[in-house]
């Protein structure tokens, strides 16, 4: 149809609004997607202040050890903040909307705080602490980088029951990873622990997604955890000790929930072969 006072054809300029109007929806950031920018963000940020206050200094030849701690803490607290993000990101694509790139956002964002920024810590430890190696500290940052790679490479495939992972979360797993390293143990059982919590991210043990009272929970955890590294940074009185008893409760819990869920696995494996024991033995006239 042409326009008489325009000589415009109606329907062309028809088609180029719609596809004009299109594109901006398809590239539309939701509330979702922001937070999790703001996770990719504070992962960076981590990098960032691991290089600029642990690492450089170190090279440089600086003996500044409140500097390197209010580096490490407010690189792992830039970690626990991203964790927040992570959480809340889901919580409020489930109660608003998504855009079509949420998905694969949340997956890219992920990979820098929970894969590129603990795995960067680890090195940066086998470069810095004393009794480190540092090419073996390096293979194991390649072995928690490559977990987190596999793990969330899995999630986008695999699909489980509702409500559970398969495998140790990546914020779990990063949180875990630095808890290790923090903890200041020995040079062999720090790495050993690290390539654990790297095995326990690519395994098939079923984690809770943490959702109502569970997502609660490992909110104030994450906060309770900023506070002990605050202590710590700072000097505070029995800050070291907070420091150390909140690593030390972090590793356990990544060490007793895979227990909890092979003894469910178990249990439920017996069950289901008492069940059909007692479904066969009811067969039989």
């Amino acid at each position: 149809m042409i326009d008489p006072d325009t000589q415009a054809n109606w329907a062309a300029e028809s088609e180029e609004e719609d596809d004009a109007e299109e594109m901006p929806l398809s590239l539309r950031l939701s509330i979702a997607d922001t937070l999790t920018l703001g996770n990719a963000t504070c992962g960076f940020m981590a990098v960032y202040f691991t290089t600029t206050g642990i690492l450089i200094p170190h090279l440089q030849g600086s003996q500044e050890t409140g500097m390197a701690r209010h580096s490490a803490a407010t690189a792992v607290i830039l970690m626990l903040l991203a964790a927040i993000f992570d959480l809340c990101d889901g919580l409020v694509a489930r109660k608003l909307r998504s855009s079509p790139m949420g998905a694969e956002l949340d997956n890219l964002s992920d990979l820098i705080s929970f894969g590129l920024a603990p795995a960067y810590f680890v090195l940066v430890y086998g470069m810095v602490a004393d009794d480190a190696h540092q090419r073996v500290s390096a293979v194991a940052a390649i072995v928690v980088l490559l977990a987190v790679v596999l793990r969330l490479a899995r999630f986008s495939c695999v699909t489980m029951k509702d409500g559970m992972f398969q495998g140790m979360p990546s914020p779990f797993g990063a949180l875990t990873v630095v808890s290790i390293v923090l903890l200041e143990l020995p040079f062999i059982p720090t790495l050993l622990a690290i390539i654990g919590a790297a095995w326990l991210m690519v395994s098939r043990v079923e984690y809770p997604k943490p959702r109502g009272v569970l997502a609660v929970a490992m909110l104030g955890w994450i906060v309770a955890a900023m506070g002990m590294l605050a202590a710590w940074a700072f000097d505070a009185p029995g800050g070291q000790v907070l420091l150390q008893m909140g690593c030390a409760l972090q590793i356990v819990m990544a060490a007793t929930i895979p227990l909890f869920a092979t003894a469910r696995r178990v249990n439920t494996f017996r069950d289901n072969r008492r069940e059909s024991r007692e479904a066969r033995a009811a067969q039989i006239p």
